[in-house]
């Protein structure tokens, strides 16, 4: 209702919103519930009598039974009448999207039958039933197609036939989340949508936190003639954003009109049902109206993406849980900081957001730090009262890394806490050695590589048990109402690798920079330094990644990560990235780094490390099912929930994928002796 209000406000007479809007698009199974079809359906009543929706083409998304079969619709109305329901012809169903659970798709192309409305709605419409199926509307002065998200993205899109019908206008509603680098990709097919064939094209997205691992990332925009005029944010706190534009339909007309293929094709075009509405969507006496002038996009750097999008993300989570803060474990290290950055990142835009009047961020930080006269204007000020940061130390701990963490603690405000839990390790090892009567040792000090891990896992699994301990007791000592978020800070390649201890720190209530690659946050890490000032951070960006679980050397790190994987974490990504986006297993993966790596590794060298990493990530897989669940950032995370759907208990010795690695190095091993010897000839 804000938003059509809005429209109106600015003399819109058409308006679209995002896909699913009525009852949000992360409902998951919740959209068998009949409850969910009763309360979309109570909802659009409200609409429908509301005087904001009169006089405006109004188009919202909601969930629709017709003939026992659940679609995912657009309901289209003009005062107090429906016009059309439109059901989704293609439906989302790779990577996170699960649309054929739910939803069937409408396979009836350029059909149309009866719907009858539900009695709540008859009451208010008068109507009995109103046309259902795959049909456009013709408005006095053009004609409006709808598309839904998905249908964008697939090969033969509805805009295409549409537009060869005489449909000038394209709408989509969506529910498109966010991904590093891919803005470019939906702004490209937008544009690309409307070049060839001339229209204007129309895009409403969700944006904000859904409910759970997925930041959908606005970027509402309207093109026309394959050039953009009005581009929506990518990333805010603002709950309600209108995007508006004034075109001229002439400009569509005089486009189409000397491209000869296109009115070719358009010549032999099967029809459209179309459903005509009397109204227009231009008025008589506009001639003097200007139209808006093609703009350039502005596309966010990956660092600003980082910057912003877990930013808002854990924004929307803090003030829908209703808790008053996060608290972080600091180990002084990149990931670590990267997650601490985000949060100044946060609190941030808070500020900012408060500042240009968003009374809605407010009250809703008013209520965080349970204070109704405060006002968030500094964000190191806001950061101290929403964020604790803690140093967990052992024995094991360099002065460095202590260091490192209380002076980034220092400069972006957060509650610091140094502590040394040595008490409580020696304490639990105490326990096993009372039991067993042995007591297990590091390597260093003659122990099995048994005994020196299960070392390391009871340190980082003490730090999780104290960093619960502290986020629900830390306001409670301080005299302050509330508890806190645990955040976690395990990156994407380490979960990929299996890199982390199962309940450790990485166990979390949630985790910004659970699918962001290291080599993305240190870019990240480098922005945080030009952007924030934040020189502590230097530092720690030189310092190599290490979990400082071993026994230090000479009062200095000894172990490091990318020794202990046996992998570097530039390795790692591109595994990453053949496995998941390439679909590549060991054999296939072999197959494209021996040429990826020709320069710097041979056949054998490659296989090495191709079945080291697969034999890694098999025997770790277990720990993809307990991952925290994390903002999702890149379309390589290994998240076992809902992304990455893998078995959790593989044959490890991968067999016969291996093997036939082995015989392709021999082969190759063979052929290049051959070259040696024609070489020596």
């Amino acid at each position: 209702l804000a938003g059509i209000g809005i429209a109106k406000s600015k003399g819109a007479r058409y308006r679209l919103g995002p896909e699913l809007e009525v009852c949000g698009y992360g409902c998951s199974d919740h959209y068998y519930e009949s409850d969910t079809l009763l309360h979309s359906f109570q909802v659009l009543e409200k609409l429908l009598q509301s005087p904001a929706t009169q006089d405006i083409i109004c188009d919202v998304g909601m969930p629709v039974l017709h003939r026992n079969v659940r679609y995912n619709c657009r309901v289209i109305f003009l005062n107090k009448k429906i016009l059309l329901i439109r059901p989704k012809i293609a439906l989302a169903n790779a990577g996170n999207y699960r649309e054929l659970r739910w939803f069937t798709p409408w396979s009836k192309a350029r059909h149309v039958e009866e719907y009858f409305l539900p009695r709540i709605i008859q009451e208010v419409t008068g109507q009995e039933t109103v046309p259902f199926g795959d049909a456009v509307i013709a408005t006095k002065d053009t004609c409006l197609g709808a598309e839904m998200c998905e249908e964008l993205w697939t090969p033969n899109s509805p805009h295409i036939e549409m537009g060869l019908d005489g449909v000038e206008i394209f709408t989509n509603s969506s529910g498109s989340h966010h991904v590093l680098r891919k803005a470019h990709t939906r702004v490209d097919l937008v544009n690309s949508a409307t070049a060839k064939s001339g229209g204007i094209y129309i895009v409403a997205n969700q944006k904000g936190c859904d409910g759970d691992r997925l930041y959908y990332d606005g970027c509402a925009m309207i093109a026309i003639n394959g050039e953009t005029v009005a581009q929506g944010s990518q990333f805010s706190l603002d709950d309600v954003e209108v995007l508006v534009a004034t075109l001229d339909l002439e400009d569509v007309r005089s486009y189409r009109a000397e491209i000869s293929s296109r009115n070719l094709a358009a010549s032999q075009a099967s029809p459209y049902p179309r459903v005509k509405v009397n109204f227009a969507l231009s008025c008589p006496d506009d001639v003097a109206v200007p139209t808006c002038v093609p703009i350039q996009w502005r596309y966010h750097s990956p660092e600003e993406e980082i910057s912003l999008g877990p930013a808002c993300w854990l924004w929307d989570y803090l003030r829908r849980s209703k808790q008053a803060g996060f608290l972080l474990p600091l180990s002084g290290g990149i990931d670590s900081s990267a997650t601490a950055c985000i949060v100044y990142s946060m609190c941030h835009q808070v500020c900012l957001a408060v500042k240009n009047g968003n009374a809605d961020v407010l009250a809703d930080a008013r209520r965080v730090v349970h204070d109704e006269t405060y006002i968030p204007e500094d964000p190191r000020e806001f950061c101290s009262r929403v964020f604790t940061t803690c140093y967990m130390a052992s024995e094991n701990s360099s002065q460095d890394t202590c260091n490192r963490a209380k002076l980034l603690a220092e400069q972006i405000g957060s509650y610091h806490i140094n502590l040394n839990m040595d008490v409580a390790v020696k304490a639990v090892l105490g326990i096993f050695s009372v039991v067993t009567g042995r007591a297990p040792r590091f390597s260093v000090h003659g122990g099995s590589s048994r005994e020196s891990l299960a070392l390391q896992n009871v340190q980082a699994r003490i730090r999780m048990v104290l960093a619960y301990l502290f986020a629900q007791l830390t306001l409670w000592a301080r005299g302050m109402p509330g508890g806190l978020l645990v955040l976690g800070s395990a990156n994407v390649d380490e979960s990929l690798r299996g890199y982390l201890t199962k309940y450790d720190c990485s166990s979390a209530d949630i985790n910004p920079i659970g699918a962001i690659s290291k080599a993305d946050l240190k870019n990240f890490i480098q922005y945080c330094i030009e952007t924030f000032q934040l020189t502590a951070l230097r530092s720690i960006m030189l310092a190599p990644p290490t979990a400082e679980l071993e026994p230090l050397v000479d009062g200095q790190v000894a172990q490091t990560d990318e020794a202990d994987m046996g992998m570097t974490y530039a390795e790692l990504s591109i595994y990453g990235k053949l496995r998941k986006i390439g679909k590549a297993g060991p054999y296939s993966m072999f197959c494209k780094l021996i040429n990826m790596w020709k320069e710097i590794c041979t056949p054998r060298e490659v296989a090495s490390k191709v079945k080291h990493f697969f034999r890694m990530y098999s025997v770790n897989r277990h720990k993809m099912t307990t991952l925290t669940p994390s903002y999702h950032a890149e379309n390589y995370s290994p998240e076992d929930n809902r992304f990455d759907l893998r078995p959790f208990l593989y044959n490890t010795s991968w067999a016969w994928q291996f093997r036939c690695i082995d015989e392709q190095v021999a082969k190759l091993e063979e052929k290049e002796g051959i070259s040696l010897v024609e070489e020596v000839d």
